[in-house]
């Protein structure tokens, strides 16, 4: 399991006073920025062949407010299509004390920036996800999973 440590800024706070649900977000891509660095699949190899991350969905997953100080964000692998074409992660967020205060799922793809549609992985990235931790429930993603929780319009 991959984990990145991050301080909470006076910004993140919300007008409750305590962790704002943009804040999650932002800590989750922050995370997986950091993971993709270490794997070699940084903003250099990226621009160098025009590929780009796209979110199908995101869902937080409260359990516990977090208020200033430092938190924990964990980073699973719960999905890959064959040609990592699709991915899915969660992350879990810990408090100081190591409670399990939320959790983040999401979907996405990688899109070639130039041709703008969905593109497989580059073949030196997709095997470095073969050494990757896998969720206990990790599965092999297949079109079908990318739009299990809407119905698509048929125009589209």
């Amino acid at each position: 399991m991959f984990y990145k440590e991050i301080d909470i800024r006076w910004s993140d706070i919300d007008a409750n006073r305590h962790l704002a649900n943009t804040a999650y977000s932002e800590f989750a891509t922050h995370t997986r920025i950091e993971f993709l660095n270490g794997i070699g699949f940084d903003q250099k190899f990226m621009a160098a062949n025009q590929i780009g991350p796209v979110m199908f969905y995101e869902h937080v997953y409260y359990f516990k407010e977090v208020f200033a100080g430092r938190i924990k964000v964990s980073l699973g692998l719960k999905g890959l299509s064959e040609t990592g074409k699709f991915f899915e992660f969660h992350h879990d967020f810990y408090d100081s004390r190591g409670r399990n205060i939320a959790r983040l799922e999401l979907m996405g793809g990688w899109m070639d920036l130039k041709a703008r549609k969905l593109r497989d992985l580059p073949p030196e990235i997709l095997s470095k996800f073969e050494h990757v931790p896998k969720d206990e429930d990790f599965k092999i993603l297949r079109n079908a999973d990318t739009r299990r929780f809407v119905k698509v319009p048929r125009d589209l």
